[in-house]
């Protein structure tokens, strides 16, 4: 590697090759990414040894495919869709549709769920729809119910 020193008024300098200082900048970056892994990896460590839950990659794996989240854990969990759904209390038929995604829950259904199968909520989040959107004719039965007392209360 050629380099040249010159002294300037901010004091000594080097001078690199441009290709040097190019695979100098990527070492850099490259030592940065490590460190940013090393972080993490020690951030697992701490979770894990205070109880987080470990996935087997298997699991894993079918997460990130197109399986349902819900299906993949409770059966991670060995659990059945009956004891699911009992634990959480809503119907089979209900967990069924979900699993085969016919339907959405609502996010307080996947926090009960998460907690059930002992499993990040973070796992079922992205899932989880509002709850307007989980029961859209619930909501505008609802609607309609309290249209009717503000009709009866303006009539008294």
């Amino acid at each position: 590697m050629r380099v040249k020193f010159r002294t300037t008024a901010d004091g000594e300098v080097a001078i690199v090759p441009r290709a040097e200082y190019e695979r100098l900048k990527a070492l850099e970056r490259e030592a940065e990414e490590d460190v940013g892994t090393a972080r993490l990896v020690m951030r697992a460590k701490r979770e894990i040894a205070d109880g987080a839950p470990v996935l087997p990659m298997s699991v894993v794996d079918r997460l990130g495919g197109s399986e349902n989240p819900i299906r993949v854990l409770r059966q991670f969990r060995e659990r059945t869709q009956d004891e699911l759904s009992a634990g959480v209390g809503i119907s089979q038929n209900y967990l069924s549709d979900l699993e085969a995604g016919k339907r959405k829950g609502p996010l307080e259904l996947h926090q009960k769920i998460a907690r059930f199968l002992g499993v990040p909520l973070d796992l079922l989040a992205p899932i989880a729809v509002s709850e307007k959107e989980a029961d859209p004719v619930r909501f505008a039965k609802r609607k309609h119910v309290i249209a009717d007392m503000k009709r009866q209360r303006g009539q008294r």
